[in-house]
């Protein structure tokens, strides 16, 4: 039986090299609620430091309140030995402050530690520090190291289900087909990820094999946790204008284009009253903001068209539970599902592309007759990707964007298995199935090198 705690998560590397790092501060994770941020920094405190201690600024009023007496590290670890019975040892020990949203003032203590304690190693996270970070004014500014951390990865969930298949796609080396055998595995797991998500508790009911039931109710016991975050920690004034955008994602996806559009969300909406709603969903790592390209040209940011976006959920189990469709719909072949479909393997893409690319991609609209479904930037290459859900790999639109800007390399992410071919003489294609998303950057080192 497979639990949690031997899911390897691939945050594990950048944590080791921050640790590690000559110029090491302390470090907040940010990453939304029920990823598996507490998990993963007492994990890594037991695996790689003598001792952790574990501090929780939501569940611990008298801690907070020691925070606002002192700014002084030295008197503030007196303190904090005296709340643990564990021994904290400079270099040795890894000191964890969670939900460190929730006090301010150990917030702002962190610029304090770099500067006069760094041989103390200080790692914080927190459900809506996002939220924190925009609002708090006293954030220590240069003096902290951040990560981003995500759900579950297909990636990941693959190294924990079939590590064999895992390790093939990990060690490829070439362009060229996978075995009938591996694919085969590969699109197994791939279907029980998209149902079951990268939220861990939903990933944990699924390899235990809890049934379809138990991820069902973690899912919804996830997303209703949520709801109350908004009404919890969120003004009560854009309260209500949260949880409309919220509920209106599923809509906002099942439209042929995805963009997001206002009055979705509300008959009449205008864009300044929900701005304020979509950046606190943003910043509490709860959707990812996709924006559309003016052109495609370097740095991608300065190009965008703020006006334009889409808007997907973090997790596509989530997504998939929020819109209220049955997991069927993965193998259904009925036609009213067919947008819905195609939104929910986009969103899977986005979710496993983000992790391994550590960039937000874009995407590209010609005049309404063509549309990109993602943009990236590889080094100083810009590289379109067009998802595609069926086996059908055929794009107007990519050919259009080729035909226009000649880029290098194009991405095909589909049914169909994995092979390179040129588009013209200026541009290689390279077709990936789409569960291999998560190993992009790999793939294109490969590619280059051929």
């Amino acid at each position: 039986m497979v639990y949690l705690m031997e899911i390897e998560r691939d945050i594990f590397t950048k944590l080791l090299e921050w640790k590690n790092s000559d110029y090491r501060r302390p470090l907040l994770i940010q990453g939304a609620r029920q990823i598996g941020k507490t998990w993963v920094m007492k994990k890594f405190g037991q695996k790689y430091y003598s001792s952790y201690v574990y501090f929780n600024f939501d569940s611990n009023e008298e801690l907070k309140s020691e925070f606002t007496r002192t700014k002084e590290p030295e008197r503030l670890l007196e303190i904090l030995r005296l709340y643990s019975s564990a021994p904290i040892i400079p270099k040795e020990t890894l000191i964890i402050f969670d939900e460190i949203q929730e006090c301010p003032e150990a917030l702002n203590s962190l610029k304090y530690f770099y500067e006069e304690a760094p041989d103390y190693h200080i790692m914080a996270a927190g459900s809506l520090l996002g939220v924190a970070i925009h609002r708090h004014k006293g954030f220590p500014v240069g003096k902290v190291d951040f990560i981003r951390m995500y759900p579950i990865s297909f990636r990941e969930y693959l190294r924990a289900v079939k590590t064999e298949v895992y390790d093939y796609i990990n060690n490829l080396s070439e362009i060229c087909g996978l075995p009938a055998i591996i694919e085969s595995k590969m699109w197994e797991a791939y279907r029980q990820y998209q149902v079951c998500g990268g939220m861990p508790r939903a990933v944990v009911s699924s390899i235990e094999h809890s049934g379809l039931e138990r991820v069902i109710a973690e899912q919804r016991e996830i997303l209703t946790s949520y709801y109350f975050d908004f009404s919890k920690h969120a003004p009560q004034t854009i309260f209500p204008k949260i949880a409309a955008v919220w509920q209106s994602l599923p809509s906002q996806l099942s439209k042929e284009n995805r963009k997001f559009v206002y009055k979705v969300v509300k008959n009449g909406a205008r864009a300044r009253e929900y701005e304020d709603a979509l950046t606190w969903l943003k910043e509490a790592g709860l959707i990812y903001q996709v924006y559309c390209l003016s052109k495609p040209g370097l740095p991608l940011s300065a190009f965008d068209d703020l006006g334009a976006f889409k808007i997907y959920l973090l997790d596509v189990g989530l997504l998939r539970e929020l819109a209220n469709i049955p997991p069927s719909i993965f193998t259904s072949e009925s036609a009213s599902f067919v947008e819905f479909k195609g939104a929910l393997t986009e969103n899977t893409v986005l979710e496993n592309l983000l992790p391994a690319i550590e960039q937000m991609p874009r995407y590209w609209v010609s005049n309404g007759t063509a549309e990109v479904d993602y943009i990236i930037q590889n080094d100083l290459e810009i590289i379109p990707i067009e998802v595609k859900s069926s086996v059908n790999t055929s794009s107007k639109s990519l050919s259009v964007y080729i035909g226009k800007y000649k880029p290098s390399t194009a991405i095909i992410l589909s049914a169909q298995g994995f092979s390179i071919s040129s588009k013209d003489e200026s541009t290689q294609v390279i077709h990936l199935p789409i569960p291999m998303a998560g190993w992009l950057p790999e793939i294109l080192k490969i590619a280059s090198s051929d």
